[in-house]
């Protein structure tokens, strides 16, 4: 009986536990989701996700259910999930809103996940946080909803009454940018560069090379009409580099997602297209990225060694690594081999010998040219370096490494 009573008396306790975290509404449709935030006068967050996206996943497992997160959403907020993918495994409660899901993407345009639109307790949408964080960060950004002097859409409205200063329309911009709002970015820089009597000076060109993403914005027609000019403020080069990114992305990127695609037509018609901008560098960099994602190793192998004797001494540590893995796994050519090890090599120097993923790469060409003792050595290193929950790959490799495997 004693144990019996133990027990029962431990239930409400084990219940209290799995409710510190935030809890978030089922089995209510959009509608009935925000008449329980006005009737509880709450705000409302819709955490909008997908099933492929890693921080949504993080934010689930590893941000919500802590208990201050809990305390915080949990008392100012009733919170809802909405899916945004469509799966086979989806359950009846994401099948049955597949229709909000859709009408709250058209009204609100999420264009990363995960996305939090955070609603007044009356439906209006006040704010909209891109992106997760750790929780003291997330529950920092989330505050500033509660408070109409720093949510977001309420400062739009704010300024859209208030005439803002020059400067206001900078921070507008880049709160906007923050906010994956490209269509008041847009809106907000225009305005801020009819505010300019020179648009060449260097804070001016460094916002037009921050915020030009389209081939019909103010500061691609600046910058394409005099790009020496740009370069004599900005360095050599930069005004290439900002045309051929928005150039790109309306010529090439889209064309590339076609199963049928030649990368080398549909660079050949940008390049027709806009004949004075200077894309080399830009392009030879897609087509190693191309071949690479697509898997062509016979052509990722002579583009990727022409653009590191062009550009190589440019390329992050984080991008040799790249580079000297795809040629580890795919090349088998001895001299391509060989310059994978030196783009590696420079990759750990750079790092300092820091980072167990660019070490485990150099490991694994060292072994693959033979040189075993050094590659043991340097394997070790990384398997030093990683957390014990996360050594079984490196100890792996380390294992047959020695094993002459």
């Amino acid at each position: 009986m004693k144990k019996l009573i133990l027990i029962l008396l431990f239930i409400p306790f084990l219940g209290s536990a799995q409710d510190k975290g935030t809890h978030f509404e089922h089995g209510l449709s959009w509608q009935q989701v925000k008449e329980k935030a006005k009737k509880e006068n709450k705000y409302l967050l819709v955490d909008c996700f997908t099933t492929w996206c890693g921080p949504c996943k993080y934010m689930s497992s590893n941000i919500f259910p802590q208990e201050k997160v809990g305390d915080f959403f949990n008392k100012n907020f009733v919170n809802v999930k909405v899916q945004f993918d469509k799966t086979k495994d989806d359950n009846e409660e994401v099948k049955s809103w597949y229709a909000d899901a859709d009408l709250i993407n058209k009204e609100f345009k999420i264009r990363a996940y995960p996305t939090f639109l955070i609603f007044s307790p009356q439906g209006e949408l006040v704010h909209r946080i891109v992106g997760g964080g750790e929780a003291d960060a997330f529950i920092a950004k989330a505050k500033k909803a509660l408070n109409p002097e720093t949510q977001y859409y309420t400062m739009l409205k704010k300024y859209d009454t208030a005439n803002p200063s020059p400067e206001g329309l900078k921070e507008l911009v880049a709160i906007a940018e923050s906010a994956y709002d490209d269509e008041n970015a847009a809106k907000y820089a225009t305005l801020y560069l009819a505010t300019q009597k020179d648009l060449y000076t260097k804070a001016n060109l460094e916002f037009l090379s921050k915020y030009t993403k389209n081939s019909k914005s103010k500061g691609f027609d600046v910058i394409l009409k005099d790009p020496k000019k740009v370069d004599v403020v900005l360095g050599k080069g930069k005004a290439n580099e900002v045309l051929s990114k928005v150039i790109l992305n309306e010529n090439v990127y889209p064309g590339l997602r076609k199963p049928t695609a030649n990368i080398d037509s549909l660079i050949a018609v940008a390049s027709a297209k806009y004949p004075t901008v200077d894309m080399k560098k830009s392009t030879d960099l897609l087509r190693v990225q191309f071949y690479q994602g697509t898997k062509k190793w016979d052509k990722f192998q002579p583009a990727v060694l022409d653009y590191m004797k062009k550009y190589g001494s440019e390329v992050t540590a984080e991008m040799l690594n790249s580079f000297a893995w795809a040629v580890f796994e795919n090349c088998k050519d001895p001299d391509c081999v060989a310059s994978a090890l030196a783009w590696s090599k420079r990759s750990v120097e750079e790092t300092q010998e820091k980072d167990p993923a660019i070490l485990d790469t150099y490991a694994n060409l060292l072994y693959k040219l033979g040189k075993k003792s050094e590659a043991i050595a340097m394997q070790q290193k990384a398997v030093n370096l990683v957390p014990t929950d996360k050594k079984g790959d490196y100890q792996a490799t380390l294992d047959k490494m020695k094993k002459g495997e």
